[in-house]
């Protein structure tokens, strides 16, 4: 499973704008210089969200964009389903007859447990939160996720517990 590459630069664009002033008004050129997005896959991205009401566009001169919810009440999880819909793992997950091995099917509470392992961590980042992480790491005014795209993840989720799993081989 991968987001979107939609997801990911709405993502850029959120943690942006709640990097900024509450209220501030960011002109769409800004937001590409900033978030790395090309323009026209940018204005893709700030429909979707308007749409959402995640952001508001305001029209004019001193116009721009504007995040429409404060960026604490707004979770990674709200920018995901904005772009791409409910997370869904799995059509057995559906309410209702999704699939009739439901009921009994081995793998269904794991794909369930999976999903809402994957609600509970996106629902649980807020867009203030990543922003000032990203403040923290890099200094006010550096887009940091931007700036270190090209590093190595690992090197840059310090203090991140990550778990590994062992392969298992046919003969275990």
């Amino acid at each position: 499973m991968q987001i979107t590459r939609a997801s990911d630069y709405a993502v850029r664009v959120m943690i942006y704008l709640a990097g900024l002033p509450p209220r501030s008004t960011v002109r769409q050129s800004e937001l590409l210089r900033a978030t790395g997005v090309s323009g026209h896959f940018l204005s893709k991205v700030l429909q979707q969200l308007v749409r959402a009401r995640l952001v508001r566009s305001q029209r004019g001169s001193g116009g721009g964009y504007v995040l429409a919810v404060a960026a604490d009440d707004v979770s990674l999880l709200d920018v995901v389903q904005a772009m791409e819909g409910p997370v869904r793992l799995n059509q057995c997950l559906d309410e209702g007859p999704s699939c009739e091995r439901k009921s009994w099917c081995p793998a269904h509470c794991v794909w369930a447990e999976a999903q809402a392992a994957i609600v509970n961590v996106l629902g649980g980042s807020s867009m203030a939160h990543l922003a000032s992480e990203g403040q923290a790491k890099s200094g006010p005014g550096i887009q940091p996720a931007y700036r270190t795209a090209n590093l190595d993840p690992r090197l840059t989720c310090q203090g991140k517990e990550k778990r590994s799993m062992k392969m298992r081989t046919p003969q275990e």
